[in-house]
């Protein structure tokens, strides 16, 4: 799990719509929604600078941040955001607010360790089937990242999600299926040990 969290602190908005949004993103602030834990949705306004600083550190979806508005504090997590599809600023952003017993639905990257001990090594070439993958969990144990160990993976080798070592409570949404992470394919001309290359080559 991320243990970067951090704290961001908010406003209570009265006022929403589009106009009341505008207004917002003119003087550097996000309007944002926490909901969730049978509570009413709760409108708030976020800082720009800060809001777009995280999200471009990386691991924002998957990290527990707790909101202060007004001096109340809401441990949430982050569960959407809008860009706007021109200028790439953040429009909007919605958490779910969180507590020890919260199962929550996440995409988690996917790292791939031992490449040179795998096929790779004479040419095989990894081809990613998955980048990340959606896991259910609890909201405080979300992995950062899922490794997966390409140790002795030949060419032509496929690795399933039940090869990889999972977290406690950590369980892939498809669960009806051992779903494909990734192959090591044969390069498009064809594996050539050295040994094996003919004498003279143009």
């Amino acid at each position: 799990m991320s243990q970067d969290t951090y704290e961001l602190k908010a406003e209570a908005r009265e006022r929403v719509g589009k106009g009341s949004a505008r207004e917002l993103r003119r003087n550097g602030f996000i309007p944002a929604v926490i909901y969730g834990d049978k509570q009413a949705p709760l409108a708030i306004a976020l800082s720009t600078n800060e809001v777009t600083k995280r999200i471009h550190a990386g691991g924002f979806m998957t990290t527990i941040a707790t909101i202060d508005v007004d001096g109340k504090k809401i441990q949430v997590l982050p569960k959407d955001y809008q860009l706007d599809p021109v200028r790439d600023f953040t429009m909007h952003v919605d958490f779910l607010r969180v507590s020890g017993n919260t199962q929550v639905t996440v995409e988690v990257p996917v790292h791939f360790v031992n490449e040179e001990k795998s096929g790779i090594k004479i040419g095989g070439v990894l081809n990613i089937v998955r980048h990340t993958v959606e896991f259910n969990c609890p909201a405080d144990a979300i992995p950062e990242f899922i490794t997966v160990d390409l140790s002795g993976a030949k060419i032509g080798d496929s690795i399933h999600i039940s090869a990889v070592k999972l977290p406690a409570g950590v369980k892939p949404v498809i669960a009806d299926r051992d779903f494909t992470i990734a192959t090591i394919v044969a390069p498009a001309g064809g594996v050539q040990e050295d040994e094996e290359a003919p004498a003279s080559e143009e």
